[in-house]
């Protein structure tokens, strides 16, 4: 038995639905006909890096470390002097596997044989079974096609990561494939998620399934081969870009923003991810969380002029471990409160997630399903886990429709962003070769499913269960 997860980072359920509707994609179509395409939730934050936590450990981003694509260290026990920052943006994405949990095992660690591609996640996978993996050469072109917003380059790359991936598996009988392929990411930032860039991007996955199954087949190992194609987010239109750290600075603190984080005396650290969301850090010589409770005069007075920001559909507060504030300027107020495997939201003055009612001390499934139509899904259970977690902001902010947080220093202007908590990011796709035992409800069930298939012990303490 062997499991293969081909991750199509970046598309949308809708995009993946209509093209196979519409012919093009056969291979895609073959799977969806045989096994089923579901529609699951993501984790926040929605941006690659973090929602690869999900697939790979079976855990939310924020509870192993990984708050955001950039993060404030305000323990300064993970980052270095002078500015205490990450940015798994460049060089510092090899230290990505560090900051993990160590207590938290990948799945690259239960299933020592595993291959991969292109994940940022790597602790547990020798150098031999990352089929592209972040040396040197790799992080230079990786950085160059980057930097020149060459859409191109990127389709080259997953031109690569199909070949490399379709061989190996042609030459190896490795029970865990993990292969992420981000041209759709890159194209949709470039040019909106319905662009013919994105097709052709989405026409080398469809290529890369018809190759493999053709293979698998030949070798008579098809029928015990579980393969599935998702994604770690979804994209939505972006036409105004709001310069948080400038609009942060103009009220009169000292912000550290990448790429220029040294700044002497800062007050503020602004950490973007994706770019629809993002951490604010206040009173920034404090090496522990202070919480609301603790805050400083001028941090709760930048909150209350952040979530009038048009910019701004829903600002998180952390008020202690267990308890987050969720605003909104023109939705009013609520609180979530997380105690063990139990989930509350109750309204105080208004429906900031527009769920309707108050839920009181439901289980994740009970508030999953709760969420699960509105345009905030499963947004109860992924603030409360990630405003709980370690390294995370004084605030979070999750960006109104039509606008990110990021104005300047991308190397093309994006027209379409994620990181949200917006359906449009958080609804991902799953796409099965055979029919699921149960429904699949979020992308924490990948891991679990992938170690159920595989006849290995499930560890306790995941934040999903199996399909299979």
């Amino acid at each position: 038995m062997s499991v293969i997860v081909l991750l199509a980072d970046g598309v949308r359920v809708d995009t993946l639905a209509n093209a196979i509707e519409s012919g093009a994609f056969p291979a895609l179509a073959r799977l969806q006909a045989e096994g089923g395409l579901h529609e699951v939730t993501s984790a926040f934050p929605s941006v690659t890096g973090p929602a690869y936590a999900p697939f790979l450990m079976g855990r939310f981003p924020g509870s192993v470390g990984l708050p955001g694509l950039r993060w404030f260290d305000r323990s300064r026990a993970a980052c270095s002097f002078p500015d205490y920052t990450r940015s798994y943006v460049g060089y510092q994405m090899r230290a990505l596997d560090g900051d993990l949990d160590p207590d938290v095992s990948t799945i690259f660690e239960l299933v020592p044989d595993s291959v991969a591609a292109l994940s940022v996640i790597t602790r547990g996978l020798p150098r031999r079974r990352q089929l592209v993996a972040l040396n040197a050469r790799s992080a230079f072109r990786a950085a160059r096609t980057h930097f020149r917003g060459d859409v191109n380059g990127w389709l080259n790359v997953d031109r690569e990561v199909s070949a490399g991936v379709v061989r190996r598996v042609r030459e190896d009988d490795a029970p865990f494939v993990f292969a992420a392929l981000i041209g759709i990411d890159k194209a949709s930032h470039a040019s909106g998620h319905n662009s013919e860039s994105v097709l052709e991007a989405l026409h080398i996955v469809d290529d890369t399934v018809a190759s493999l199954r053709h293979d698998l087949e030949q070798r008579g190992a098809w029928e015990t081969t579980h393969l599935w194609v998702t994604s770690d987010h979804g994209h939505s239109r972006v036409r105004h870009h709001e310069d948080l750290a400038r609009v942060i600075a103009s009220a009169g603190h000292r912000v550290i923003a990448h790429p220029w984080v040294y700044r002497l005396n800062a007050d503020v650290a602004v950490m973007v991810s994706g770019n629809a969301m993002a951490h604010v850090y206040v009173d920034l010589e404090q090496r522990e969380r202070r919480f609301w409770r603790g805050m400083s005069e001028p941090g709760r007075e930048l909150a209350e002029q952040l979530v009038q920001r048009a910019s701004v559909d829903l600002l998180l507060i952390p008020i202690d471990a267990e308890h987050c504030a969720v605003w909104s300027s023109d939705r009013g107020r609520a609180t979530i409160t997380r105690s063990g495997d139990r989930f509350s939201y109750v309204m105080s003055d208004g429906d900031p997630l527009g769920i309707g009612r108050d839920l009181h001390q439901v289980s994740s499934c009970v508030a999953h399903d709760a969420t699960l139509r509105t345009d905030y899904p499963d947004a109860v259970v992924q603030i409360a886990r990630l405003a709980g977690a370690d390294r995370v902001g004084d605030m979070i902010l999750s960006a109104a429709r039509d606008w990110d947080f990021r104005a300047r220093y991308e190397p093309i202007p994006h027209v379409s962003s994620h990181g949200a908590l917006h359906r449009d990011h958080m609804m991902v796709p799953l796409l099965l070769n055979r029919p699921a035992a149960r429904t699949p409800r979020r992308t924490v069930d990948v891991m679990p499913s992938a170690l159920a298939a595989l006849g290995q012990s499930i560890p306790s303490g995941l934040d999903g269960e199996s399909f299979v």
